[in-house]
């Protein structure tokens, strides 16, 4: 993600999540950290070829723990297989930053999401109550272990390297 694509992202944050999407200031301060030899953000944005976003994600990774910040897919490209691209490049991304574990908050009615998180090692280890505002929803908190093990392609997988134009750079909703 680049200082450009903000505009493109927010758009789809606001089709994506309507009650708490972030603001342009929260990704720009984001993406202030994703740069340089101090980064602890790596964000990304898939792109169809003529450059209309399709997805985004971001990780944190702060003393040896990453914490997935975001990931959004949308809906015509549910079920491709990008929210796992997506997901494969940010444990990839928190393997570069020698992260032991990952860490992430899923709203607890986003069912799709956690069976994703699920797949990939995530295991449940907590609610936060009232998290999502303003709609006062909470937030199941999910852990991986071991972000190496899953940062690889798999068989059948597209590698994450080739998601469709994507960009790095750096945010979090599950």
């Amino acid at each position: 993600m680049r200082w450009w694509d903000i505009e493109p992202v927010l758009a789809l944050e606001q089709q994506l999540f309507p009650e708490d999407a972030w603001s342009a200031g929260m990704f720009w301060s984001e993406l202030a950290h994703a740069r340089g030899p101090d980064a602890t953000r790596r964000y990304l944005v898939a792109e169809e070829p003529d450059g209309s976003l399709v997805g985004y994600g971001g990780l944190a990774a702060i003393g040896g723990t990453g914490d997935i910040q975001t990931i959004g897919v949308l809906p015509t490209h549910r079920g491709t297989g990008l929210g796992s691209r997506l997901l494969r490049a940010l444990l990839r991304a928190a393997t570069d930053f020698e992260c032991a574990e990952v860490l992430l908050e899923v709203r607890v009615d986003n069912a799709p999401a956690q069976r994703l998180y699920e797949r990939f090692g995530f295991e449940p280890i907590g609610i936060r109550r009232g998290y999502y505002q303003p709609a006062n929803v909470d937030a199941l908190v999910m852990r991986l272990a071991d972000p190496a093990a899953y940062a690889a392609d798999t068989p059948g997988d597209t590698p994450a390297n080739t998601l469709p134009n994507t960009h790095q750079g750096s945010k979090s909703h599950g």
